[in-house]
């Protein structure tokens, strides 16, 4: 497969199995992470690898943010959901922005940077075999999950990527025309 028919074909996979992967295989896609471009060379992404017993870190930082939110399902229910959230795929990656400054602008570069260091390991997972799954949401920009990496107030979190075999075969999706989100200045 080439690059452009990769693009073209990948899909985000949300299902997958729980087999481990292999480590070689975690190293290159963070390896490829750190081929994004980024300006002025910061190299501005943090990574975190949850493997196993190590995926914990998350559920508990999930389960935190939910009890906040509780009125009415056990602590335990609760715990057990949120675990198992942390644990929808054999790897997970917490990926982090590292600020180099206060400036704005600087700021809005080092996240461009680390985004496109995601979309290198989502490629990278395609073109190895893998499903892997972008994830965002509420709970990722709470204090408690930022107290969970240890990101201090120059870090933050930019995605969490759930990857591993895939277990099922994604559903074609179509886009948009380009014409709709496309305009030409001549």
């Amino acid at each position: 497969m080439n690059l452009l028919e990769g693009i073209e074909s990948r899909k985000s996979i949300a299902k997958v199995k729980q087999d481990q992967l292999e480590k070689e295989k975690i190293g290159e896609l963070l390896r490829l992470a750190t081929l994004a471009p980024n300006h002025h060379l910061t190299e501005p992404w943090r990574f975190f690898v949850m493997t196993g017993e190590g995926r914990k870190v998350l559920g508990d930082a999930y389960r935190d943010i939910a009890l906040e939110n509780n009125t009415d399902a056990s602590e335990e229910l609760i715990d057990s959901k949120q675990q198992k959230k942390a644990r929808r795929a054999p790897v997970v990656i917490a990926v982090a922005v590292s600020f180099r400054s206060q400036n704005e602008i600087e700021r809005r570069e080092d996240c461009a940077a680390t985004h496109a260091a995601i979309q290198n390991m989502l490629l990278g997972a395609y073109g190895m075999g893998l499903g892997a799954m972008w994830r965002s949401g509420a709970p990722m920009y709470h204090p408690r999950m930022k107290q969970a990496f240890g990101l201090d107030e120059n870090s933050e979190l930019v995605g969490l990527l759930y990857i591993g075999y895939p277990e099922i075969e994604p559903e074609k999706k179509t886009r948009k025309p380009i014409s709709e989100v496309t305009t030409w200045i001549d």
